[in-house]
């Protein structure tokens, strides 16, 4: 494990998709994975780009990575797609999306399946997150499914937030209602280019203002209007700026590390609570569940009872 470590830390490809294999399929080897990790973690940039489908995430990122890459910086893509809730399957289509990276060694594209799980990621992006972090990527890009008004996980995960929307996704009215408004660091209004990008812009400030004046010191998320595509990258500079002002405030009000902090309890949590579930899938079926499962239905406990008892049993 140390040498796979080692090897995908020298920025070798197959280590670094071997790794983040273990952690999507909960490998015996994980707990060892990440304590070879943690020494070489803590350095990369988290953004999260996320948004209704359609609204252009996988050509942003594109442009983004572009835009890193000519800086000089390695880059890591995570990008999540939905899995089916009948076959099961996930088309995994952002790779084919970003061929324009596809050959260089400075970037990492892995896609995900969220594999049923909520929010808008996979269950194991926390931790993908860190294997491209260990691996010297100085920025990743967390891609989430197309959100729709509850799959905003993505901003307990990212340092900076990016909210994509796009002209004809709907009134001010349906933007306070996604519940965007909060988890944006910065909006970006992309294909401005099209009949009804500067109402869109109208919206969001007057839902913004809504909000009422932020403290002083707090973070006004900023609107950058782009044109993201193959052939062009328009506004992508002013977003790349935004985004270096958001870092700069994070590291100066303690808010990054608070986030970090924050972040690094939610992982903790989930991992616990996966366990758990396994222990108890380890009973489920047994004597105890169902002694008293039969109580519950009898009358002589209730639910809430009989799960303590449960959980005092493990």
């Amino acid at each position: 494990m140390g040498a796979l470590v080692d090897r995908a830390r020298d920025g070798d490809a197959r280590s670094v998709a071997r790794l983040i294999s273990l952690v999507e399929d909960a490998s015996p080897l994980l707990r060892e994975v990440a304590a070879a990790l943690t020494p070489h973690t803590g350095r990369a940039q988290v953004l999260g780009l996320t948004g209704p489908p359609g609204v252009g995430k996988s050509t942003t990122t594109t442009a983004l990575v572009r835009a890193y890459r000519a800086a000089g910086k390695r880059v890591g893509v995570l990008a999540v797609d939905p899995s089916s809730p009948f076959s099961g399957g996930a088309l995994l289509g952002d790779r084919v999306r970003m061929t324009d990276h596809a050959g260089d060694p400075g970037v990492f594209i892995r896609s995900m399946a969220s594999r049923g799980h909520l929010g808008g990621l996979a269950w194991a992006t926390p931790q993908a997150l860190r294997v491209l972090d260990a691996a010297g990527c100085d920025v990743v890009l967390v891609e989430t499914v197309g959100v729709g008004q509850s799959e905003l996980e993505v901003a307990s995960l990212a340092d900076t937030t990016l909210v994509l929307l796009a002209p004809g996704m709907g009134d001010g009215i349906q933007a306070a209602k996604a519940g965007i408004l909060e988890v944006a660091d910065v909006f970006v209004v992309n294909k401005a280019d099209r009949d009804g990008a500067a109402q869109t812009v109208r919206d969001l400030r007057s839902m913004l203002s809504l909000g009422g004046q932020a403290g002083d010191g707090a973070w006004r998320p900023p609107i950058v209007s782009t044109v993201a595509s193959r052939e062009t990258d328009n506004g992508v500079p002013d977003v790349l700026a935004r985004i270096e002002e958001h870092s700069a405030w994070l590291a100066a009000s303690g808010e990054g590390r608070r986030r970090r902090v924050a972040r690094a309890a939610s992982e903790v949590e989930a991992i616990a609570l996966a366990g758990l579930r396994a222990r108890l899938g380890d009973v489920h079926g047994s004597a105890a569940l169902g002694t008293l499962a039969e109580q519950v239905v009898a009358g002589d406990t209730d639910p809430y009872r009989a799960a303590d008892e449960l959980v005092a049993r493990l």
